[in-house]
């Protein structure tokens, strides 16, 4: 995984309420257990026409959208089933976050657990986001901040755990595997 410390990128807004899981990547690719080469079908019902040319109308699509780590989206983002192929799908494409009022428990544990961050922020903050696409934005993890360009920063909620995790860029095998001599000397002394 890759560390989030702090940074600065563009966002890209996707205004949409309730863009579930099967619309961030369609059923018909989680086939793989890999997620190399998902980006490709990052919205793909949405991105491609039917004869699979690019929908030159969609966002992602668009000139100002390209090296863009961060999207912005309506209330209730993630909804839907569960599928880690989600987080997969936008991480791939390269972004390294996700701003709403509102996401899905189940999106949001699953794109932590993959590295990628879910932000949620307060109406009037999503408000200004939603009108200003193509913003500059500073992201600090290590304070949980989002920094407009306007010079207003925000904090936002995150547990500690998953924070240690994206600060550090590892998972929570990583995490686990990090510590086999404490859990180790633990087993020793215990069995002894």
């Amino acid at each position: 995984m890759e560390p989030i410390k702090k940074f600065r990128t563009k966002t890209v807004v996707m205004p949409s309420t309730n863009i579930d899981t099967d619309q961030i990547i369609p059923g018909r690719f989680l086939t793989t257990t890999t997620k190399l080469g998902l980006g490709r079908e990052l919205f793909a019902d949405w991105r491609y026409r039917p004869d699979g040319t690019p929908n030159p109308d969609f966002i992602l699509n668009k000139p100002e959208a390209q090296g863009c780590r961060v999207l912005v989206a309506g209330r209730n983002v993630g909804c839907g089933s569960s599928r880690e192929h989600a987080p997969w799908a936008l991480l791939d494409f390269g972004f390294l976050a996700v701003i709403s009022t509102e996401i899905a428990d189940i999106f949001r544990n699953n794109s932590l657990k993959n590295g990628l961050l879910p932000i949620v922020v307060d109406e009037t903050t999503h408000v200004w986001l939603l009108a200003n696409p193509g913003a500059e934005i500073e992201i600090d993890l290590e304070n949980a901040t989002l920094t407009l360009p306007t010079g207003v920063s925000v904090k936002f909620p995150i547990a500690p755990f998953p924070k240690y995790c994206l600060v550090n860029g590892v998972d929570e095998l990583g995490f686990l595997l990090s510590k086999d001599a404490e859990i180790s000397a633990y087993e020793r002394r215990a069995a002894g």
